[in-house]
């Protein structure tokens, strides 16, 4: 306990401060995309992005709704403990982000795609007993319970893949911590179709943004640039986890 207390009270100021504004703000641009894309009309050509094939024969496991509501903790410690790797990888984890961010936004207000709950029969399926139904039926109240739109990409796999990237290389980060980072990645994946809340190619579309916004800020290295502008040393940053 004490080791964990030493590592919360090690956490920069800036790292829970991005946490808490990055999370707030993925939340608002979902929303301003759609807000954005009824007022512009691009709504009026939404489509179901399903491919029947796949997505039909996926089922709806309602315990998922719990790994996929946990998943918002989650983003929260990406920005934090990416603040406890070097300032240039941190920089770049913001930067990438962002850019994740902006791309995914971009696809909800001129490329908006939705699901009908009803003709998928989910409505129905959610009125089912227990705690996993009642979250679900939570789910599905907060995002547009009958008719739900923007779902591609997938936010849920394009920023937890983000949070992963952050620390999968970072020596300073430990081997449990990275591997539990990877294996919520895979569990909010799933968790997003087992939900319904999307669909399969949804789950494509959020990786490959984030793999691209990985790349695209790895080569351009705005961290490594702002530290060489600054005169500090690319290795600074906090040497505990």
């Amino acid at each position: 306990m004490k080791r964990f207390i030493d590592k919360v009270k090690s956490v920069p100021r800036y790292g829970w401060i991005f946490g808490f504004v990055y999370f707030a703000l993925q939340y608002g641009m979902y929303r301003l995309g759609d807000f954005i894309s009824r007022i512009i009309g691009t709504i009026d050509n939404a489509f179901a992005p399903k491919i029947a094939v796949i997505d039909d024969a996926i089922p709806l496991i309602p315990v998922f709704s719990f790994i996929y509501l946990y998943s918002y903790i989650f983003w929260i410690c990406g920005p934090i403990a990416a603040s406890l790797t070097k300032k240039r990888n941190f920089i770049n984890y913001i930067a990438g982000l962002s850019l994740a961010y902006v791309i995914g936004f971009l696809f909800f207000v001129f490329m908006p795609t939705y699901m009908d709950r009803v003709q998928e029969g989910l409505m129905h399926a959610a009125d089912g007993p227990g705690l996993w139904n009642m979250l679900l039926r939570t789910i599905y109240g907060a995002d547009g319970s009958a008719l739900a739109f923007n779902l591609f990409p997938s936010y849920h796999c394009l920023i937890s893949l983000y949070c992963y990237l952050a620390v999968r290389k970072q020596e300073e980060i430990s081997k449990g911590f990275r591997i539990y980072s990877l294996v919520m990645t895979v569990l909010i994946c799933m968790s997003t179709v087992f939900t319904k809340q999307h669909y399969f190619i949804d789950i494509i579309g959020g990786l490959l943004i984030s793999v691209l916004s990985y790349i695209v800020t790895g080569k351009l290295d705005p961290g490594g640039r702002y530290l060489k502008k600054h005169g500090e040393a690319q290795s600074d940053g906090p040497e505990t986890v």
